[in-house]
């Protein structure tokens, strides 16, 4: 097999799981115009179109599904046998692009970084750190880790630690002017610290959990942030009510600075997961960070133990 032809093949397998020119641009690192051509010139050579394109989408013609459900296990077991090559010989190597958001990277990715680095010297791990959520697929991201709740259903999960609980808390100085709320519907008599995604314009609103459901409360107060830290600074300070999870308010809980409100309404929930594409072919160096993720979080959650938050 020539080198154009793993190239076109390789194009061509790309679009056909991403479902995307951009996206599979991205993966394979060639502007969209570049893999266009790539295509164009593999179907010439095939004498047949594979694709039905649109400005809004892409679908395989006949003939290209037919080319696809060959190819992918043919395409699967030479990367296998090239891995396993490079495993054996030690060297391997590659890049890893992950999307995370920065509490996870805070909480589960930042205390294994070093020792997965150490491992594996010849990976690189190109990480954006962001909170906004987004089809990772599409963006051309081989993993991504964030929250149970907010993970695509066709993508495999895997929990990286314990469950989080969500806490409202308050300063004992803002607690003294205002009183505390004893139901969640008292929160819409207080001053609350609002929160939301960086590029959202909703602002999320809080939930809790009562008689086996849970439900959400939207509430007012005199500032939006899209920095979770900020917010509790601000709450702090005495500014008004604050939620976020129970480990990152720890230490101000600890030592009063702040007071935990509505503890019976916060019910632990599923946190932080590794997921990725089910789809979509494993490289040797992504099989190798979900391989160390998982010995170094063995998955101890259950996930359809309640409650769960939709």
């Amino acid at each position: 097999m020539k080198g154009s032809d793993y190239t076109e093949l390789r194009a061509f397998q790309a679009i056909a799981v991403q479902g995307s020119f951009v996206g599979a641009a991205k993966q394979l690192r060639v502007s969209p115009s570049a893999l266009s051509q790539i295509i164009r010139r593999f179907e010439a050579k095939l004498g047949t179109t594979l694709f039905h394109r649109t400005t809004r989408s892409v679908a395989l013609t006949e003939a290209g599904q037919r080319l696809h459900a060959r190819l992918q296990p043919a395409l699967e077991e030479l990367d296998t046998a090239l891995n396993d090559t490079r495993g054996w010989a030690g060297t391997l190597t590659g890049t890893v692009r992950l999307h995370v958001t920065s509490m996870a990277a805070d909480a589960v990715l930042a205390p294994v970084l070093g020792d997965f680095l150490a491992r594996y010297p010849n990976i690189v791990l190109d990480i954006v750190v962001e909170d906004a959520v987004i089809d990772i697929a599409a963006a051309g991201y081989d993993a991504g880790m964030s929250l149970c709740e907010v993970i695509q259903k066709d993508m495999i999960a895997w929990p990286l630690g314990s469950e989080l609980r969500m806490v409202a808390a308050a300063a004992p100085d803002y607690l003294a002017r205002c009183g505390s709320p004893a139901t969640p519907a008292e929160l819409h008599h207080h001053q609350c610290i609002n929160w939301r995604y960086p590029g959202s314009h909703n602002v999320y609103r809080w939930e809790f959990y009562q008689d086996d459901h849970w439900f959400s409360v939207a509430v007012d107060g005199p500032l939006v942030t899209t920095s979770r830290e900020l917010a509790v600074t601000a709450a702090r300070q005495g500014v008004g009510i604050v939620l976020w999870t129970e480990d990152k308010l720890k230490c101000w809980l600890d030592n009063g600075e702040l007071k935990p409100l509505l503890r019976r309404y916060c019910a632990p929930f599923l946190g932080w997961h590794l997921y990725y594409p089910r789809q979509r072919h494993m490289s040797g160096v992504l099989r190798a960070l979900i391989d160390f993720l998982r010995q170094r979080y063995p998955g101890t959650v259950e996930k359809n133990r309640k409650p769960v938050k939709a």
